[in-house]
């Protein structure tokens, strides 16, 4: 066991002028199952970069272990995948790395086809065997649920369970309560580790929100009462000071010390109005203190067309083939509107090419489809490669509404800043949240997403549920995070 100590640290990129992080100090040990999380943009993967050495940074990183990241870039995916075992640990030891495929339920025999041809899931599944088989090695584990469907998300959280020494960002609350032990978070303001699973940080910083929202309505309170009381001392000091000045000489019942005893009244008028003054300006800084690092979750709003019938879109008996392989076959469902429709099966089950199909492209099928006339559908992809360019530009040339696509993209947590970039530059998750947010203003029958919470942040990922639970838009969608599964679908097919 040893410590992974950060002291003081800050880091801007090149040509920026807002730190990514600033005198940042905490301690990991090397023995935690640390999921890592926090919203789109905050610097996750920053800092995962940081650790590996990438950047030249101020304050210090110590640690006694090595790190090693995931994914690892394979350049040529024609090689064999033993000869990618090796490019990623020229010393592995075979018999660990058989070892740790057996516990990832992977085939030894993959390990003499060419990369390439292994599933995004078998590729994922590979390389932390190899990872995981290395001594004193202490591993970054960045987003691996991004290519897993739900039971390869669930294998690998098993697995990642009976193991010790990583840090894992992901999004899947149910895929990090299954396998680490402490969080790091990312806040507003702050970073901070805690003992527990997703759900156990969750809850206590609901809580701990509740709570500085309760103090901040106190101390608002507070605030005022403390102002009128001022205001009312400060106007008897006045009174006070200028009674001094105002004795009428023929009035003998005024004592001979009349003046001095009024001067002393107004001096202690005056005390109590500055001491209510000083206790107002400590309840405000106390204020200040509070509310730094409650995330904002505005409430979305979808705007979907009543459809002219009430079913949409009908499967019968459909089979997809591409030649001579079925990727689905005998597939039965319909989508009337209300429906949230998730289709779900392992990687590779014909999922997406059912998705083109209901959308028009050219998918070679048997059996009946059936799609309403006119109806229409708005699609986000599971691809955000293409993005690029300005967003306003991007607003226009989709026919949106430039103003409500802004303002949805502040809702999902997309600074201001980040907007007024090329979005080639924007991170994975928000590139993702620039595609719903377009889905979710355009007036649509119905919407198809197809694995739309891929890099999506927890709490976005929250406030899209919340959204399709409030307006009850028609959705078909594709998604592999169980827990927005079953909060958000209706309906479910199985491939």
């Amino acid at each position: 066991m040893s410590l992974i100590q950060v002291s003081n640290l800050t880091f801007a990129y090149d040509g920026s002028y807002e730190n990514v992080f600033e005198n940042v100090s905490f301690q990991i040990d090397t023995n935690w199952r640390l999921g890592f999380t926090g919203r789109n943009g905050r610097g996750k993967t920053t800092f995962l970069n940081l650790l590996l050495g990438k950047y030249a940074y101020q304050g210090s990183i110590s640690a006694a272990v090595s790190f090693s990241y995931f994914p690892y870039m394979v350049a040529d995916r024609d090689k064999l995948s033993i000869e990618v075992v090796e490019e990623i640990d020229p010393e592995y030891e075979y018999w660990k790395i058989v070892r740790e495929m057996n516990g990832l339920e992977l085939d030894e025999e993959v390990l003499y086809r060419p990369y390439g041809t292994l599933s995004n899931g078998e590729q994922t599944k590979l390389q932390l065997a190899v990872l995981f088989s290395r001594e004193n090695n202490f591993l970054l584990i960045d987003e691996p649920t991004n290519h897993l469907d739900i039971r390869g998300r669930e294998l690998v959280s098993r697995y990642l369970k009976g193991k010790r020494g990583f840090i894992l960002v992901s999004h899947d609350r149910a895929f990090l309560d299954g396998c680490v032990d402490h969080i790091l978070s990312i806040n507003k303001a702050s970073i901070e580790v805690q003992r527990g699973n997703f759900s156990s940080w969750w809850e206590n910083k609901c809580r701990q929100d509740a709570f500085e929202l309760t103090e901040n309505e106190k101390l608002k309170k507070e605030i005022s009462r403390l102002e009128e009381t001022a205001r009312q001392k400060a106007g008897w000091a006045d009174a006070a000071e200028r009674s001094k000045f105002g004795v009428d000489p023929i009035k003998v019942d005024k004592p001979k010390n009349y003046r001095s005893y009024q001067g002393a009244k107004a001096a202690k008028a005056m005390a109590r109005s500055k001491a209510i003054q000083q206790r107002q300006q400590a309840a405000i800084e106390e204020k200040s203190k509070l509310l730094k690092n409650i995330e904002r979750s505005d409430e979305l709003k979808i705007f979907q067309r009543p459809f002219h019938t009430k079913r949409l879109v009908q499967l019968q008996d459909v089979t997809v083939s591409y030649g001579e392989k079925t990727v689905c076959t005998g597939v039965n469902f319909d989508i009337q509107q209300g429906d949230r429709v998730v289709i779900q099966g392992a990687n590779g089950s014909g999922k997406s090419s059912l998705i083109r199909l209901i959308c028009g492209e050219d998918v070679p099928y048997t059996g009946n489809l059936r799609i309403g006339s006119g109806l229409r559908i708005s699609l986000v992809k599971q691809d955000t490669a293409f993005l690029q360019g300005s967003i306003t530009e991007f607003a226009r040339n989709s026919g949106i509404e430039e103003s409500l696509f802004l303002a949805m993209l502040a809702k999902l947590d997309v600074p201001k800043v980040q907007m007024e970039k090329d979005m080639s530059g924007l991170s994975a998750g928000q590139k993702k949240k620039v595609l719903l947010a377009k889905s979710i203003c355009e007036p649509a029958h119905l919407h198809i997403w197809d694995e739309p919470m891929n890099y999506i942040d927890v709490i976005s990922r929250m406030q899209i549920e919340e959204l399709l639970l409030e307006y009850k838009p028609t959705i078909l969608f594709v998604e592999h995070d169980k827990t927005f599964c079953e909060n958000v679908a209706t309906k479910v097919v199985q491939l």
